[in-house]
């Protein structure tokens, strides 16, 4: 049993702590992008709404304009998503 123990607590090669820092940043890096895309859209809508709310007659010039900015949001996150899954395959 102990000698288990020792064998979890080895420590890593110079290549193994490498490959476990670059999954590290991955995941930082795939999480933020989510959590930036997130935050963006929600604003998005919000704005949306609030317009909305303020000028219901002019409903269909609001709601059109901000699907551009969505669309160029959401192609910014899939770079980032693919940067880091990049990033985690070659690290």
């Amino acid at each position: 049993m102990l000698d288990m123990l020792a064998l979890l607590q080895a420590p890593l090669s110079d290549a193994g702590a490498k490959n476990y820092l670059g999954l590290l940043g991955a995941g930082i890096g795939i999480g933020l992008a989510i959590l930036g895309a997130g935050i963006g859209l929600g604003r998005i809508g919000g704005a949306i709404a609030d317009g909305i709310a303020r000028q219901p007659e002019a409903a269909k010039e609001i709601a059109n304009g901000p699907f551009i900015i969505a669309i160029l949001l959401e192609g910014a996150t899939i770079i980032g998503l693919v940067f880091a899954l990049l990033f985690k395959i070659l690290a």
